[in-house]
């Protein structure tokens, strides 16, 4: 039976991925929760490991200790996030606490997670397949006067999300682990409407988070080693703003970002 880990799962993507997963009799799920009890509202014979706080130093140790005497995982998501909005204005400017719990979750925690499972012994195998949940917000070169500034730490702490995958799958590469950065697509959630993104939501083709969900698996399922390391949006194009801007018409999906 394959197994599969979300990290980040009582939510949005994370939820729908856990749900997604657990529609697959031949897989078996398990799933993270801050909390030290399982969510409601989830399938039967979903695994849950407790207190996972990716605003913790020790959360790596707190997953492999719960994962003692499981398989070699088939696939890794890592899907926790936290979007608090900013602008240059003397109003709502940067906010020290809100940037550094950003890039903590982002882009800091992965990595440790990573290196966790990597060294817990037999939680990794060769063909194991670690997705990052970045954004085309962390494209550099995807950013254009049009769209404006602002959302500092969201935005810069994907950039650092995807220069920690491309170092991730270096790394990994000897012991055939992929690693893959992925935007999932923009998506009808409680994130997005809680920073006001949800009047764009129907202007920026956004999606339910269960259809990105099909999505990201789908794109998992055939996800081999020559794609680890790279930034894909597996859902093309279609819901990035700035796409044909800057990278013209005709784009293909799924469409491999630029960094």
């Amino acid at each position: 039976m394959a197994s599969a880990l979300i990290i980040g799962a009582t939510r949005g993507l994370g939820a729908a991925l856990v749900k997604e997963y657990a529609s697959q009799p031949s897989t078996f799920v398990i799933a993270t929760t801050r909390s030290g009890a399982a969510p409601s509202g989830f399938p039967d014979g979903v695994k849950w490991l407790f207190d996972i706080d990716l605003t913790n130093p020790n959360v790596g140790h707190s997953l492999v200790n719960q994962l003692e005497g499981e398989k070699p995982l088939d696939v890794v998501i890592i899907n926790a996030g936290r979007f608090t909005t900013e602008d240059f204005s003397a109003e709502k400017g940067p906010n020290w606490e809100e940037e550094v719990a950003m890039y903590t979750i982002s882009s800091v925690a992965p990595v440790f997670i990573v290196h966790s499972l990597a060294h817990a012994g037999g939680l990794l195998k060769s063909g194991s397949k670690i997705i990052l949940v970045s954004s085309e917000a962390g494209s550099i070169t995807l950013r254009h006067e049009k769209e404006g500034g602002g959302n500092y730490a969201h935005h810069a702490s994907k950039a650092a999300l995807n220069m920690a995958g491309k170092l991730l799958s270096i790394d990994l590469k000897e012991k055939g682990v992929i690693v893959s950065i992925v935007h999932p697509g923009f998506m009808r959630t409680e994130m997005t409407r809680n920073v006001g993104f949800d009047k764009h939501w129907d202007a920026g083709g956004a999606v339910a988070p269960e259809e990105a969900a099909k999505s990201l698996v789908e794109w998992t399922e055939r996800l081999d080693i020559s794609k680890s390391g790279e930034y894909w949006a597996p859902r093309g194009p279609r819901d990035i703003g700035m796409a044909e801007t800057v990278l013209g018409k005709d784009l293909e999906t799924p469409l491999e970002l630029p960094w």
